[in-house]
């Protein structure tokens, strides 16, 4: 009898949550049963093929190589399945779902899209933002994620070395001439920002004042109030990009030392087969970041 034929199906959709997720707990969740059931249900499907999938241990469980291959196999076919099924109801064509942090998509993305756009008039792409990280179930395909990554079982790929550099508007900087000056003027400091300006003064052999003028949560927040001539925003130039571009912010101390960092990351889920405009809409997005795909 054909091995298929006799395991039963909900076995096959938990055995792809947890090898997804890599995670019983998580899977359990996903699928509203308890981690208990998750791992019996495991254990009988391994039974019944007489192979090995998962390695267990107290603190978390790994694919086997039968059982990434088995995987693979099985998401490439629940993505056969989801297209036979929109092409018979007539339902629209699914977009590529791209998550990313709020800041990376007002800044750096939104500018750029209307460029894929006319490149791909014929991929569909749905984008939200939010600070939370993507779940790569039947919510998104990729995700542009700031800071380091979660120990997880999806890809990293690192994005650009940011530079963050006091900008100002261009009035403002009239007032700059040395990096003593920035102690008579309001600072606007991104709370979520890795680094904050104690470590550009230190890493310029300065003192670090100890007030800051206004504090936001959204980079693209402090970047407005700098244009709007609020204070000196610490800033990446890769995020203030546009602005400095057109002249509404500008570098008042090029000769100071910038703080140097990859601050964001693309994720997506490890496995071969994705959304037929993944690998279109990831070759774009690196070679706008001048980063070879790979």
């Amino acid at each position: 009898m054909n091995t298929f034929r006799k395991v039963p199906l909900p076995y096959v959709r938990i055995f792809e949550v947890a090898g997804r997720t890599l995670s019983f707990a998580a899977a359990a969740q996903e699928l509203s049963i308890t981690p208990s059931a998750v791992s019996h249900s495991i254990r009988k499907l391994e039974e019944m093929i007489g192979v090995k999938l998962f390695q267990r241990s107290t603190r978390e469980v790994r694919l086997t190589r039968e059982g990434m291959q088995l995987l693979e196999h099985i998401q490439r076919g629940i993505d056969e399945m989801q297209r036979g099924f929109a092409l018979v109801t007539n339902e629209a064509r699914s977009p590529l779902r791209l998550h990313s942090a709020p800041s990376f998509a007002t800044q750096w993305l939104l500018p750029r899209l209307a460029g894929f756009v006319r490149e791909h008039p014929d991929i569909d792409l749905q984008v939200s933002a939010s600070t939370e990280y993507a779940r790569f179930d039947d919510d998104f395909d990729l995700d542009i994620v700031y800071g380091d990554p979660h120990s997880s079982p999806h890809e990293f790929i690192p994005l650009a070395v940011e530079g963050l550099a006091p900008l100002c508007s261009p009035d403002m900087a009239t007032m700059i001439s040395t990096p003593q000056d920035l102690y008579r003027l309001p600072l606007i400091q991104c709370a979520v920002q890795r680094f904050q300006w104690k470590g550009w003064f230190e890493a310029n052999d300065l003192v670090a004042p100890a007030h800051y003028g206004l504090r936001f949560d959204r980079s693209s927040m402090a970047i407005v109030a700098a244009v709007d001539g609020l204070g000196v925003v610490l800033e990446s130039t890769l995020m203030a990009e546009r602005e400095l571009a057109t002249g509404k912010l500008v570098r008042p101390l090029s000769g100071t030392r910038e703080v140097e960092y990859i601050g964001h990351y693309l994720a997506y889920p490890r496995r071969s087969h994705h959304h037929e405009a993944f690998d279109t809409f990831k070759e774009w997005l690196l070679n706008q970041l001048g980063i070879a795909d790979r």
